[in-house]
């Protein structure tokens, strides 16, 4: 009989094994896709175990932009924070009901970001500097911008600008 107060989905055995989720890491929320992947929310990262692969896919959380869930059309879907100028990587899944999935990843998401500022350069146009670690206080920080429609990064003004705003951001970490 399943216990009507235990939060989460029960994970088949041979799934998480197939995480290969490291020493001491649990599943904390999950969901089967309509094609039967398993996604797998822990303390450190979103895992994604597809049948039939060798290595699951492992997104840590301060690698993820954010999540995204359309209840009309079942899509769940991940956008990873990339790189300047390319296509952010995407990740969609079709499935009925995400559970507690979509709450934790966003919490999981949010607790990841230890700054964010924005800086405007003029008019309305600017970038936002963002400083994220893991959301288990461990780990080395590390830096993102993020620009502006219409903002050019390699303008020389614009790179001031960011120097100025990494290092302001820096100090008021106390990591002058």
């Amino acid at each position: 009989m399943r216990n009507p107060f235990k939060r989460g989905t029960d994970v088949p055995a041979p799934v998480v094994r197939a995480a290969r989720l490291r020493p001491g890491e649990r599943v904390l929320a999950a969901t089967a896709t309509h094609d039967g992947t398993w996604l797998l929310g822990t303390r450190d990262a979103f895992v994604v175990v597809r049948e039939g692969r060798d290595e699951p896919l492992r997104l840590p959380w301060e690698d993820i932009e954010r999540a995204d869930w359309d209840s009309e059309a079942e899509r769940f879907r991940i956008l990873e924070v990339g790189r300047f100028g390319e296509p952010r990587p995407e990740h969609g899944f079709l499935l009925d009901d995400p559970g507690l999935l979509v709450q934790m990843v966003r919490e999981r998401v949010t607790a990841s970001v230890v700054i964010q500022r924005r800086v405007t350069l003029r008019g309305r146009q600017g970038f936002f500097v963002i400083a994220r670690r893991p959301p288990s206080g461990s780990g080395e920080i590390t830096w993102a911008f993020e620009f502006d429609r219409g903002v050019d990064p390699d303008d020389p003004d614009v790179q001031l600008a960011t120097e100025q705003a990494l290092r302001m951001a820096a100090e008021e970490l106390g990591l002058g």
